[in-house]
């Protein structure tokens, strides 16, 4: 089975830990490639694909995009342009998932998960109206799954007491991607920041890369046991 996980710096895997590398040593029998880039918004992954269309054909793609959409509104630098409203993310999050289904026998989408571990705060309640319209779209596809990540944060942020830290800072996220590789490290300075699951408010740490890995893992195998059951 080959299998494309396609996003931002979160599927790229730094800064924070990446749960792409946990995923592949948990499948070491799947290919799998990884198409994260850092910064990437819906408007600058259409961009990506319209240039350079998927190279392979895959089993499974995994499309795990939006955080940015909402996150830039923070940073001070904006690296990618972001979509003006509700309407254009749900043309260009469409004109990607179109240009991924050519290339993918089943696609999942994935919702952005966190902007910042306050699940309340105004950049959740956005990514929650995103998730909402990603739903929407996944519903119309016959080969198309939904995988709530924001959901799977949320029921474990019920059960701790984090804080509202949220790195806005780019010089400092770009300290992170340099002086932070190790998971420990990672994971050290995460619990200093007052936070569970991820590094910033947004990266994930090695119990949110975790979270990811066991979702990630729940769609491979019922598609690996469907194909099963056909064959």
């Amino acid at each position: 089975m080959k299998i494309a996980c396609i996003g931002d710096s979160l599927t790229e895997g730094r800064p924070g830990v990446s749960f792409f590398k946990q995923l592949t040593a948990k499948h070491p029998h799947l290919e799998f490639d990884n198409l994260g880039k850092p910064g990437e918004t819906v408007k600058s992954l259409q961009t990506r694909l319209e240039k350079s269309k998927l190279a392979s054909y895959y089993d499974l793609s995994f499309l795990w995009i939006g955080v940015n959409d909402v996150y830039a509104k923070l940073l001070k630098v904006q690296a990618q342009p972001v979509t003006e409203d509700h309407q254009e993310f749900k043309e260009n999050y469409v004109n990607v998932l179109e240009m991924i289904l050519a290339s993918s026998k089943h696609v999942v989408l994935v919702t952005p998960a966190l902007v910042g571990e306050e699940i309340r705060n105004a950049s959740n309640m956005e990514l929650k109206e995103l998730s909402s319209i990603i739903h929407s779209i996944s519903s119309k596809y016959a080969n198309v799954s939904f995988l709530n990540m924001q959901k799977v944060f949320e029921s474990h942020l019920e059960q701790v007491d984090s804080s509202d830290y949220i790195n806005t800072n780019v010089l400092k996220v770009m300290k992170d991607v340099l002086f932070y590789k190790n998971p420990l490290r990672i994971d050290r300075l995460s619990q200093k920041r007052g936070l569970h699951f991820t590094l910033d408010g947004v990266h994930l740490n090695s119990k949110g890369a975790e979270l990811v890995v066991d979702q990630y893992t729940t769609v491979i195998e019922q598609l690996l046991l469907q194909e099963v059951t056909v064959h």
